[in-house]
């Protein structure tokens, strides 16, 4: 055929596919009306995946590559499982092997007839009318793949084979192959289109697989999406069908007819179908995010259930908050170092330990401590008791190499189980720590028992109180030791330090002290020795810092250090920590118990020390166990510096403690304030009600704001000390 007569055949060949109108292409609704009308699905199902698999398969080899394209090598060839003899194919090509036969001739005989590329599109939906959207891309698909895979094959072993030696010429392949240098980027293009018609086709099976049960009819994404997937599935077909005839056209009138316009028309149809796919993902990505919040809205709501029925033992509890799957060992050991199996914990008394990646050291090494020291109670209970520890990660972040070095890094120093990685962890479980257990990113210490009910809502605080002596961690056991406890200088010191309990036994006074003024430490010191000395009181004085502010108190250490001051200090800030850490756990104790009526003085008693902390420094002065004075630093010191004329006449007669004790007790009834406390959202349990510890009045309820940057933010709980407003 000479050029002239291969270029008449070819604008009758392709002539569809360039001259729709305009008015029809722009109006996407105008191309459907019909399919859509003639979509009539018989309600069969058919998975099409495992044939779709195969399609992929031909498409995704059927291409060249920069270095093959010279000997007409086809790219991607490696080796693959032979999947051809499995049910899910066998049974699938045995119902839709003659249809997708008859599409294919039908797209050929269109082609070759010079039907245009709208009528042939339609022509096939015609024929594809009792299947679902998904169904009918797949099967046009697998129509395409037939061809376009025979004329890969033909390609790439036509100079091995004589059988396909032969059938090559009759296509005229060896011409084609022979100029594929000039006719790789034609190729590139047609390749990217079928690219992006796998695309859109598993967009469309995508959609088809959503759990619609889930969905609701207000949902506009999802509405949305099945408004545009028949637009899809026109342009996914009209797409088959130019690129069909691109491969058409080579085979019956030569590589010279393969020109600019055809790549234009391919391109256009690929950005055509890039924009559908772009919108169709997006739409999918706001139903699988809904679908995703009712599924854990589902599974938050089965785990609230779970745990209101008993069970005969813990297994569906901790599968339920772990991880429910048997495919995998979902703990690490952190004794051998190994992965575990939940069976491990079955009808075990667990103590679950819930927090983020940020775990002080002091933490860690003083909950070792105890863990080990209760393992010892175990021992002789047959070792019913474990730890495990289930980190709590933000999930919408990425998951960095940074993050899982620190993540390794904190669960092997830890001697007890941990969850093997944070992501077995449930949107759903996290909604119920944060919900039922008050879970607001600090480390909190959950107990179930053998049957896996909840023994104690959060042990954390009785632990930094009790350590052993709390076991097993129980509330009733918390309550039991509240019951036994009174305000005294061992609950505050107790753990700590060594030498103030042997001041305790030896009945000596005590000083505890705290502030980060070094001027009022050194004037406060000073009074105090004065003071003992001209009373002839045996004082000991121990600086015990402040819960924060850091700097200032290091500052004071080195005042006392450097000018010698005659008082004990710690000079460890773990010790510093701890004290503190103990100070509040007693008092969110109380909270979590709902003991924090007027009538409890340890609860009273802690508010005030609390409170006369954050104002900027605080008192207590004890009698070997028994304290004495619980106060604020101004007054305290102010009580001591008026000895010689105030209260030097009732401390000869009445003796050093009672008269400093009264003497305070004027200066802060002159002084009379009252307390402030500010909670974090960090810390869990809010209480609903506090009473001043000062005045016993209910104390009002209102909102802060406080800039993260401000080194003296209490992540936990602010507390200070304010005047009450003037009446008038």
């Amino acid at each position: 055929m000479t050029s002239i007569g291969k270029l008449g055949a070819m604008q009758q060949l392709m002539k569809g596919g360039k001259m729709m109108p305009a008015n029809v292409i722009s109006d996407d609704s105008i191309l459907v009306k019909k399919i859509v009308s003639d979509h009539n699905p018989e309600g069969l199902d058919y998975d099409v995946k495992p044939l779709l698999n195969i399609v992929e398969d031909i498409l995704r080899r059927s291409t060249l590559t920069s270095s093959e394209h010279s000997s007409g090598e086809l790219s991607n060839i490696d080796h693959v499982e032979d999947r051809n003899n499995l049910p899910a194919y066998t049974n699938m090509l045995e119902a839709l092997s003659v249809k997708i036969d008859r599409i294919s001739c039908e797209i050929s005989y269109k082609i070759l007839s010079g039907v245009d590329a709208h009528s042939t599109t339609v022509s096939i939906f015609e024929m594809l009318t009792i299947y679902k959207w998904d169904v009918k891309l797949v099967l046009a698909l697998a129509a395409f793949a037939l061809n376009y895979g025979e004329f890969w094959l033909l390609a790439h072993i036509h100079d091995t084979n004589q059988l396909a030696k032969s059938m090559a010429i009759l296509k005229q392949l060896p011409g084609i192959m022979q100029h594929s240098t000039s006719l790789k980027p034609r190729f590139d293009t047609l390749n990217d289109l079928v690219n992006v018609i796998l695309e859109v086709t598993k967009c469309v099976i995508e959609f088809n697989d959503l759990p619609v049960h889930y969905i609701s009819q207000d949902v506009s994404a999802y509405n949305v999406a099945a408004n545009h997937i028949p637009v899809a599935a026109y342009w996914c077909l009209r797409s088959i069908v130019a690129c069909a005839a691109q491969i058409t056209s080579l085979t019956t009138l030569g590589y010279e007819i393969f020109t600019s316009n055809d790549a234009w028309e391919l391109s256009t149809l690929a950005f055509k179908l890039k924009s559908i796919v772009d919108h169709l993902k997006n739409q999918l990505s706001i139903c699988r995010k809904h679908i995703d919040d009712e599924m854990d809205a589902e599974a938050y709501k089965m785990l609230r259930e779970l745990f209101s029925r008993p069970h005969t033992d813990n297994m569906k509890i901790i599968k339920a908050l772990i991880y429910s799957q048997e495919d995998i060992l979902p703990l690490y050991d952190g004794v051998s170092k190994k992965r575990a199996s939940l069976e491990a914990l079955r009808r075990k008394n667990v103590l679950l330990l819930f927090s983020g990646l940020e775990f002080s050291t002091d933490e860690l090494l003083i909950l070792e401590q105890i863990y080990n020291e209760s393992k010892a109670h175990t021992k002789r209970q047959d070792n019913r008791y474990e730890l495990v520890w289930i980190p709590i990660v933000d999930q919408t972040s990425e998951w960095t190499d940074q993050k899982q070095i620190q993540f390794e890094s904190l669960r092997d120093s830890m001697p007890w189980y941990s969850v093997y990685h944070p992501s077995l962890i449930s949107k759903a479980v996290i909604w119920f720590i944060q919900s039922e257990w008050k879970y607001k990113n600090k480390p909190i210490l959950v107990v179930l028992d053998a049957q896996g009910r909840v023994a104690c809502p959060n042990a954390i605080h009785m632990m930094w109180i009790w350590g052993s002596a709390a076991f097993p961690f129980t509330s009733s056991k918390e309550e039991n030791l509240w019951k036994d406890e009174t305000w005294r200088l061992e609950l505050l010191v107790d753990g700590i330090d060594s030498e103030i309990l042997n001041w305790i036994k030896e009945g000596k006074y005590i000083f505890l002290y705290g502030g980060d003024d070094p001027e009022w430490v050194r004037r406060f010191v000073k009074e105090a020795r004065k003071v003992a000395q001209a009373t002839q009181t045996p004082l000991e004085m121990v600086y015990v810092g402040q819960s924060n502010k850091r700097d200032q108190v290091q500052r004071v250490f080195d005042t006392i250090i450097r000018e010698k001051l005659y008082t004990h200090s710690w000079s460890e800030q773990s010790m510093i920590w701890f004290f503190w850490t103990r100070l509040q756990s007693m008092l969110f104790s109380k909270i979590q118990l709902k003991q924090v009526d007027d009538n409890d003085i340890v609860m009273q008693e802690i508010k005030k020390l609390l409170s006369y902390d954050k104002q900027g420094g605080w008192i207590v002065l004890a009698k070997g166990s028994r304290i004495v004075v619980n106060g604020h630093a101004a007054t305290g010191l102010q009580a001591l510096a008026e000895y010689d004329l105030m209260w030097k006449e009732q401390a000869a007669n009445d003796g050093f403690e009672t008269a400093y004790k009264d003497h305070y007790g004027k200066l802060h009834s002159v002084a009379n304030p009252c307390c402030r406390f500010e909670f974090s959202h960090s810390m869990g349990r809010i209480p609903d009600r506090l009473t001043c510890p000062e005045c016993r009045r209910n104390m009002h309820v209102l909102t802060t704001f406080q800039c993260c940057h401000d080194d003296n933010v209490e992540e936990d709980f602010f507390v200070s000390s304010v005047s009450p407003p003037t009446t008038i």
